[in-house]
């Protein structure tokens, strides 16, 4: 039978806490709302652009 290894939980969790503290350090801190608020502000402000500045083909 193959033997079990035991040592490799730790190393595998160590590389996850790692990935996870460069997570946190990193980027600008911003509200999910606000980022879907932006979102539905700029698809308004393009379907408005659409209306008043028709693109003629």
């Amino acid at each position: 039978m193959a033997k079990e290894s035991k040592g490799t939980g730790f190393q595998s969790a160590a590389g996850l806490i790692r990935y996870f503290e460069e997570e946190r350090s990193r980027g600008p801190k911003l509200d999910p709302k606000l980022v879907v608020y932006i979102a539905i502000a700029m698809a308004v402000i393009v379907e408005l652009a659409k209306i008043f500045w028709p693109v003629s083909s």
